[in-house]
């Protein structure tokens, strides 16, 4: 009988899909390694019966590093990890995942890879095929376009029944563009990375005595991160409050209650200006009700949620960290509960089962009245949204209650199971009413609103409109008393500190890494003592991560500036799509950043002027010198 070796990302996904696939009559034994385990059953593949061995890796098999000597920091000049000599080592050598896929794949019939559906899955699934080809006891046969006919790729956005096994009838080849692209990445990151990174470390190391780090990184993709955020500081404290005055006026409505106008021209920035229009409104102790105008108007329901989305959300509504989030998504991912959790993708495939994924809610007792309004009503063909042909939105896959997940496992459950509902669920419709003043020559209104239909706000409940907003009646021509009218002084208000949440857009905004290393790029400026999270998870830059910004911005901008990484991104998507060359690329990419490097070694006088305003010479605090 033939052999299927397929292999997973995870250990617990290995045990989910062989549940699965095997209808629950599936053995297990540890693997050699002892930390992954085989499952094996009898079943039939390809139209023959063949004895099926489910394991996994734990992430990616292999990593990439410098060869030995080139790791000494001391005797080997950063400009040359440019040029020098990479190797791919064992990502966590104590797991011997190389050794175990070997050894499992040595007399297998076929590889099936269940590797994660983006990138960095396919990247694996290279790993994985190197590591089985190493111990087969025949060569793979090799088809014409130089891949192996015995190696197939399943494709899935979901760990349920319906999803895998689908997966398992339609398996396609993988993807070595893809790969590569990733490839690019790594070595590009790598270089570039490290050489700034050692350079600078040893530079200022020992050079002041309450700089307390041990590292001072620099990543193509952190440092623009942290660019943004010192960015956002420096418009705070350049910024300087200017006064202004605005003419507010208070009316009686006929029903006794007091409303404040807005004033049409706003603001004034002259005082002399502003008071003598008050001087004119005071002639009058009546306000005319010029028109009253109601426009029916709608607030409409979200589109489907995609990983950036989460993110923000889970940052700004429930206060968790964007790596913390994806964490939880990805246990909820890999328990079934919701469909794969990264994904670029807000628009539903237009055969997607919509009504069932619906159905499975309800009797929740959380939204199962909302859920079985809605199918009652029918539902409401999702948004349009943006289709990045990757996965389908971020949606749940079985309903669940509070007592089976708990904490932050059920908060994010929660709200991506309300985000679906509201999908497909109505707008929410209100009648907003704009009442007109004359006062003598000035205009005056007021807003009100009232609500027509909740719609998808009595899912997304913090999205519902107040329901104080109605105004009372008010007559056209009718005369209104005046109770008071007064300036009131205000100034101008700097910008608030960078959000998690409005960072994580900016970084989509302009391209800076992908949906999968965002939280990655946010978390590293976090630890490396960059910026500190305060409250409202609002970013704030340390004194060692604003003059690391300034630095770069005064010897060379383009180090801080999101234009590099995102042209360096939008190169690798044509490698992932086949459109550019690998070599290429990478040699165009490595040498203009070559150059950067040996203008600022050049040049870092200009950044460490910058360091001697913000830290104390080490000869000033009496530590022992030490690198």
């Amino acid at each position: 009988m033939k052999t299927a070796l397929m292999v997973a990302e995870k250990p617990s996904l290995a045990a989910s899909l062989a549940n699965i696939l095997s209808s629950g009559r599936c053995s297990t034994r540890k693997g050699l390694n002892g930390s992954c385990s085989v499952h094996e059953w009898v079943g039939q593949f390809r139209s023959e019966t063949v004895n099926f061995k489910m394991t996994s890796v734990c992430g990616h098999v292999m990593t990439l590093d410098f060869i030995g000597k080139y790791n000494n920091w001391d005797k080997v000049d950063p400009a040359e990890l440019f040029s020098c000599s990479t190797e791919k080592k064992e990502a966590v050598p104590k797991l011997k995942i190389p050794y175990f896929l070997a050894k499992e794949g040595a007399h297998c019939d076929y590889l099936v890879l269940w590797l994660d559906c983006d990138k960095e899955g396919e990247n694996i699934c290279f790993e994985v095929i190197n590591a089985v080809q190493q111990g087969m006891h025949r060569k793979l046969h090799i088809n014409a376009s130089g891949l192996c006919i015995d190696i197939w790729r399943a494709r899935f956005s979901a760990i349920t029944e319906k999803d895998i096994k689908s997966a398992l009838a339609n398996l396609i080849k993988p993807n070595e563009n893809e790969a590569k692209s990733v490839d690019a990445r790594q070595e590009l990151d790598l270089r570039i990375g490290c050489a700034f990174t050692r350079y600078q470390t040893k530079f200022f190391q020992g050079k002041y005595g309450d700089l307390d780090v041990s590292l001072i990184s620099y990543g193509p993709c952190q440092t623009p991160t942290l660019g943004f955020c010192v960015q956002r500081h420096d418009e705070i404290q350049t910024f300087k409050p200017d006064p202004y005055w605005v003419l507010q006026v208070t009316v009686k409505s006929p029903d006794g209650q007091d409303i404040i106008l807005n004033w049409n021209r706003v603001r004034s920035f002259d005082k002399e200006v502003a008071s003598m229009f008050l001087s004119h409104v005071k002639e009058y102790d009546q306000a005319t009700v010029v028109s009253v105008q109601s426009t029916e108007k709608c607030k409409s329901r979200p589109i489907a949620l995609n990983t950036v989305e989460l993110m923000r959300v889970a940052s700004s509504g429930l206060g968790m960290g964007p790596q913390h989030a994806m964490q939880i998504a990805e246990r909820l991912y890999t328990q079934g509960y919701i469909s794969y959790p990264r994904t670029e993708t807000t628009s539903y495939p237009e055969n997607f089962d919509l009504l069932s994924t619906l159905k499975q809610q309800q009797n929740s007792s959380e939204w199962g009245e909302e859920v079985r309004k809605i199918i009652a009503a029918g539902i409401n063909r999702p948004k349009k949204g943006h289709d990045a042909g990757d996965h389908p939105p971020i949606t749940p896959m079985k309903h669940a209650t509070r007592n089976e997940l708990d904490g932050d496992l059920w908060r994010l459950y929660d709200y991506i199971t309300r985000h679906f509902i509201a999908t497909l669920a109505r707008d929410c419709r209100y009648l907003s009413t704009t009442v007109k003043f004359e006062i003598g020559m000035e205009i005056f209104t007021a807003t009100g609103h009232s609500l027509l239909s909740p719609g998808y706000t009595s899912i997304l409940t913090w999205q519902a409109l107040g329901n104080n907003d109605t105004l009372p009646k008010f007559i056209s021509d009718e005369n209104v008393n005046i109770q008071e009218a007064k300036l009131v002084e205000c100034y101008t208000q700097p910008p608030d500190y960078l959000t998690e949440a409005e960072l994580i857009s900016l970084m989509e905004k302009h391209g800076i890494g992908t949906d999968a290393s965002i939280p990655v790029h946010i978390n590293n400026i976090c630890i490396r003592n960059y910026v500190t999270v305060a409250a409202g998870r609002k970013l704030i830059p340390t004194s060692l991560g604003i003059v690391l910004v300034h630095g770069y911005q005064k010897i060379d901008p383009e180090l801080v500036l999101p234009t590099m990484r995102s042209a360096v991104e939008e190169q690798l998507n044509l490698i992932a799509l086949g459109r550019a060359d690998f070599h290429a690329v990478l040699q165009h990419t490595v040498e203009i950043f070559k150059q950067k490097f040996h203008y600022f070694v050049q040049s870092i006088e200009a950044m460490d002027q910058l360091f001697e305003v913000s830290f104390s010479p080490l000869s000033a605090s009496g530590k022992a010198h030490s690198r």
